[in-house]
């Protein structure tokens, strides 16, 4: 939003000048991402009601405004969180006395569940030939992804004093900056104690770094070119599925889930600030899992947990 807009904005919303620059800049419990999707849903209320200060809106007029929207029920919901964290702030300060989405009903959501691999699936693209430099960072990577259920975005900033490799252990910070200590296998500190040795130096030439995993350009490798690579890496394997940048996590969390591991550990491993989010995965339907366990019975033995 331009300069002069967003001025022309807070002069009609002092209160929300105040809530954007002061309380949200301040709150550090939610992630950047967060807080920028909450000052762009309230700007584009206030532009909808241009020259009116948006703390005296009533329900009808939310209403009509998430009514006028055309986006999906994910998006109206947290336009709806937003607005209605907005307008709690100014109870709190004694700025209104209520909150006008207090009794507007949250957009149903369709429950969407995530793709994963089956174990078969995953031993096939954890099986690759090392045979350069990126392919044993690459192989890390994966191993490690698949081992821990980590996000891309947080192996990609892993750092070297992360690793606890001798106490089978590595940190990882979360979102909202929470940090959580994760059980690594055997398998995935072998790959990444290979990587380490014969190929992590070479990808960083004479520069040093933090970080564990390098790019050919000697920083840290990006989400986006590691995601590249995987769904590069399923098509190779004939992997027909819905590759998302987090199919090893929805795979690591749904198998663990299948060998009757407990849901709040799970959670844990996930750094799921919410149960219910962990919760999607008890959905995944049992009997597609247990179709794959008949079809390959011994598969699980080869996994990689």
């Amino acid at each position: 939003m331009k300069k002069e807009e967003l001025e022309e904005i807070f002069k009609y919303n002092p209160e929300l000048d105040k809530y954007i620059n002061e309380y949200l800049n301040a709150e550090y419990n939610t992630s950047k991402n967060t807080r920028d999707s909450y000052k762009t849903d309230l700007y584009l209320l206030a532009k909808y009601y241009w020259g009116k200060n948006i703390k005296s809106l009533n329900k009808e007029e939310i209403q009509e405004y998430l009514r006028t929207q055309n986006k999906s029920s994910k998006t109206k919901a947290r336009y709806l969180t937003s607005i209605h964290n907005f307008y709690q702030v100014l109870i709190d300060k004694n700025i209104i006395t209520k909150n006008p989405c207090d009794e507007i009903k949250m957009p149903k959501l369709e429950k969407k569940l995530p793709d994963y691999l089956t174990i078969e699936e995953v031993n096939l693209l954890l099986d690759v030939r090392t045979s350069s430099i990126y392919d044993l960072r690459n192989k890390a990577m994966l191993e490690v992804l698949y081992a821990t259920g980590m996000r891309i975005s947080e192996l990609c900033n892993l750092t070297m004093s992360n690793l606890f490799l001798e106490d089978q252990l590595v940190k990882v910070m979360g979102k909202g900056s929470k940090e959580r200590l994760i059980p690594i296998n055997k398998t995935a500190i072998y790959a990444l104690e290979e990587y380490l040795k014969f190929g992590r130096e070479q990808l960083l030439g004479s520069k040093t770094s933090e970080y564990v995993f390098i790019s050919s350009r000697h920083t840290k490798i990006t989400r986006q070119a590691f995601f590249k690579y995987i769904k590069k890496l399923c098509q190779e394997k004939g992997i027909k599925k819905n590759i998302s940048p987090h199919i090893l996590r929805h795979s690591f969390a749904t198998h663990l889930l299948h060998h009757g591991a407990d849901l709040r550990i799970v959670q844990e491993l996930l750094g799921h600030a919410d149960i219910s989010t962990t919760q999607i995965y008890t959905h995944l339907s049992d009997e597609k899992l247990e179709k794959e366990y008949e079809k390959h019975p011994f598969m699980h033995e080869k996994s990689h947990h």
